[in-house]
């Protein structure tokens, strides 16, 4: 019982817990008699002379007990149990007892002791409550040590500074900016799962539609994709004005790094210049901007825009003097169309959850008029609008039947019932005067004539999923966008291709082939992709049975590790993609596989704290558990090898950096052993030759992902805040200058360089798209 006691009062007193090298133990105040000397008499009355006594000798005992100091001297060994998130999804953290933490959505509550820090669905800056020992500390310079110390969450991250950089190293050497620079060639993916009527064909041939924050205009016949960055945001929705060349965008709200609001607003831009010529709404709008829309029969002089207020407020704008002209509550309901007649520049149209409207616009007043279904069955929802050279408006919705309104009316004049098994995601009346409807369960595209009989049809291959919007190009052409983010190109006669691929949910691995343009992306949509980076097509794509999180080559090219997050990880053949082996370690996420330079060791960092190693033999088709190196507090985040393959290096998700032998699995604790080391990598986002990549104020889960170029010369990283940011390497100063690049509207997961250094590669989480840059 004084046991137990004695341990509680010590712990108060600054001697136990986690960071007990840190609490103060020493000294005046850090003992146990200057922890009873703060809590005052009160506090020493509650016991005798002689419970004093003896507590203060089992005090000393428990103060002489040996603790392991790992080699970056972070603190004691402590597995980390406390995580917090960001307002919008399941985030772990590295915590203390005395750390601010993040708000915890109710539901990840149960599961979030098992998640990485890193997965986080929307950028999120710093701790919602920031305490002392969160601040950031001044970086500490030791030439006696021969070692540099951050601090990240109040925690000190000691870092190795090679013999021949020690003697002239000092902290207040200015970092330069790489002389290379990033651009943006290709974006891979669209936004097909979320969003509708956002795929149009430009004059020009080329396709526009949006994913993440980009504006993607593709020119299908010279493969070539321009990109209109003017976003800071989700992009949510998209309109083409009549003339074919301007362009409407808006987006949500978001969030900078440093916590100051990006509000939702639509952006006017032109599509050959691709400038910004207007910029609607600041302020006006809450949340995000959903629905977008130009006039058509008054030379295009208006726009129409809807938000996600409570109210779905609709308003009117004169775009070209940036001035509102009228607004008023849609519904309290979703909202899901917002469009104005093409020949009536007085009525509007808006759709969604129960409700089909007809607005019109007469002396800067909004009146609307509820669509009657009369003797039809109401449906759940109204999804898409169309209309036709007559005037009249045509509706899908989500039991599968099109409606036909007559010209000025808000009655259906003709039905066809049951057009589609499922909803009617998409509608695109063709210049030929027929009318192709998209279908969302049965996947299928059908051509309607004039009469509405049926035509023909074709069903959507299933691995690209349900068709969620259909527009119109040359001749009988169509493009067809997917809830699955693909892009298929044909017709409804020869059937669909595809065009564009993209990944459903969050997007977490990455990683490039040793000699050639290409690289392989895997995520939670449990698919795994190995892409050209030269054709920007799958050259093959696999289903897995777990969500994927890492992925890794042997040297040859031949194999592919895959580490999925329930502890089981795959080796793939390169070339057939079929499935070499399949084994489990734990039961928790697999955060990192890495076959070592010579290919002779594969190492499997999870999230069970522990680094699993294998032999491999027979170019990577054969591998043999030996042994598991285990002294990390917390869960694996990232992993280097070094040059020669004698050693690799770990960080972990409670800041420590441990070095390791293969051969034996067992931790290097001899700082001359490892100080010299050529690293064949630089993914760990902690060490001395990346450090400067951490900004003041980060929390140690601001930055995901590092690479450095196969040059040495460059370092790119990938952050919280949808940023990529490229980096002279060594990255070795304090706060170092950058190029920093945005695209992504989500937490910026991995990063990557091909082989050559030709190109950079980022991927996004929430916002599923990979960005392909040039190095310029």
């Amino acid at each position: 019982m004084l046991e137990r006691r004695a341990l509680l009062w010590q712990r108060e007193a600054g001697h136990g817990g986690g960071d007990r090298a840190q609490a103060g133990t020493g000294g005046a105040g850090g003992g146990c008699g200057g922890a009873m000397a703060e809590r005052g008499p009160a506090f020493c009355g509650l016991y005798d002379t002689s419970s004093l006594l003896q507590y203060c000798n089992v005090c000393q005992l428990l103060k002489g007990l040996p603790t392991r100091t790992p080699l970056n001297g972070a603190g004691p060994p402590r597995r980390v149990g406390g995580y917090a998130t960001s307002p919008s999804s399941p985030k772990k953290e590295a915590t203390s007892g005395r750390s601010a933490r993040r708000y915890l959505s109710p539901e990840r509550l149960a599961s979030v002791r098992h998640e990485d820090p890193r997965s986080r669905t929307t950028s999120s800056s710093s701790n919602c409550s920031a305490k002392k020992e969160g601040k950031t500390k001044e970086v500490i310079f030791s030439m006696e040590e021969g070692s540099v110390k951050m601090f990240l969450r109040g925690r000190p991250v000691p870092m190795l500074i090679p013999e021949e950089l020690a003697p002239t190293y000092s902290l207040d050497t200015r970092s330069e900016l790489p002389s290379s620079r990033l651009k943006l060639d290709w974006v891979y993916g669209y936004r097909g799962r979320d969003c509708r009527a956002n795929l149009y064909l430009l004059p020009t041939g080329e396709i526009v539609y949006f994913v993440a924050s980009v504006a993607v205009l593709y020119s299908v016949e010279e493969q070539r994709q321009r990109h209109y960055l003017g976003h800071n945001d989700d992009i949510k929705c998209l309109a083409v004005h009549p003339d074919m060349v301007t362009i409407a965008t808006g987006q949500v709200a978001g969030t900078t790094k440093e916590g100051k609001p990006l509000p939702p607003h639509v952006r006017v831009w032109d599509s050959v210049s691709l400038s910004t010529l207007h910029v609607l709404g600041l302020g006006v709008f809450d949340r995000a901007v959903c629905c977008v829309g130009f006039s058509k029969s008054n030379g295009g002089n208006l726009l129409c825009a809807v938000d996600e207020s409570n109210d779905h407020m609709l308003s009117v704008w004169d775009w070209a003097k940036e001035a509102k002209v009228v607004d008023g509550k849609c519904s309290n309901e979703a909202v899901l169309v917002a469009t104005f007649h093409p020949t009536d520049p007085a009525l509007l149209i808006t759709c969604g959850k129960s409700h089909i409207y007809f607005w019109s616009l007469e002396g800067g007043t909004l009146s609307k008029r509820q669509g009657l279904f009369e003797k039809h069955e109401k449906p759940k929802y109204v999804l898409c609008v169309t209309f036709l050279e007559g005037g009249d408006v045509v509706t899908g919705d989500s039991g599968g039947n099109l409606y036909v309104w007559g010209k000025g009316g808000n009655r259906i004049t003709q039905a066809v019932l049951g057009a589609h098994d499922g909803g009617v995601f998409g509608l695109c009346a063709l210049r030929d005067g027929t009318l192709v409807s998209g279908g969302g369960r049965d996947r299928r595209v059908v051509l309607w004539g004039s009469d509405y009989s049926k035509l023909q049809e074709v069903e959507v291959p299933e691995d690209f999923g349900p068709v969620r919007t259909v527009a119109e190009g040359w001749e009988d052409t169509l493009y067809v966008g997917t809830t699955r983010n693909s892009i298929l190109q044909g017709s409804v006669h020869t059937g669909f291709s595809l065009l564009i691929q993209g990944h459903v949910e969050e997007l977490w691995g990455l990683a490039t082939h040793p000699s050639r343009a290409q690289f392989v992306t895997c995520g939670q949509d449990k698919l795994v992709h190995l892409w050209s980076a030269e054709s920007h097509q799958p050259l093959w794509s696999r289903a897995i049975e777990d969500p994927a999180r890492s992925a890794g080559f042997h040297p040859s090219g031949s194999v592919l590790a895959v580490g999925t997050v329930t502890g089981r990880w795959l080796l793939l053949d390169t070339e057939t993609h079929d499935l070499v082996a399949i084994h489990t370690d734990g039961n928790e996420q697999i955060s990192v596989v890495s076959f070592s330079p010579d290919g002779a060791y594969l190492t499997v960092g999870s999230h069970d704290n522990l680094v699993y190693v294998y032999t491999v033999d027979q170019g990577g088709r054969k591998v043999s558990r030996l042994g598991k190196c285990s002294g990390h507090s917390s869960f694996i985040t990232h992993l280097d090898w070094a040059q020669d393959s004698s050693c690799f290096v770990t960080n972990s998700g409670d800041y420590e950096i441990l070095y390791w032998d293969p051969a034996t699995c067992k931790q290097i604790t001899s700082a001359d052993a490892v100080r010299n080391v050529e690293w064949a990598t630089a993914t760990c986002v902690l060490g001395f030759g990346v450090f400067g990549i951490w900004s003041e104020g980060a929390d140690g889960t601001d930055i995901n992902a590092v690479a450095r170029s196969h040059d040495g010369k460059l370092l790119a990283s990938a952050d919280d805040f949808g940023k990529v940011h490229l980096f002279s390497y060594p990255c070795c100063q304090p706060r170092a200058l950058s190029h920093k690049y945005g695209g992504h509207s989500s937490h910026v997961t991995n990063v990557a360089f091909l082989w050559d250094d030709s190109v950079a590669l980022t991927t996004g989480g929430k916002d599923t798209s990979v960005l392909q840059w040039r190095v310029v």
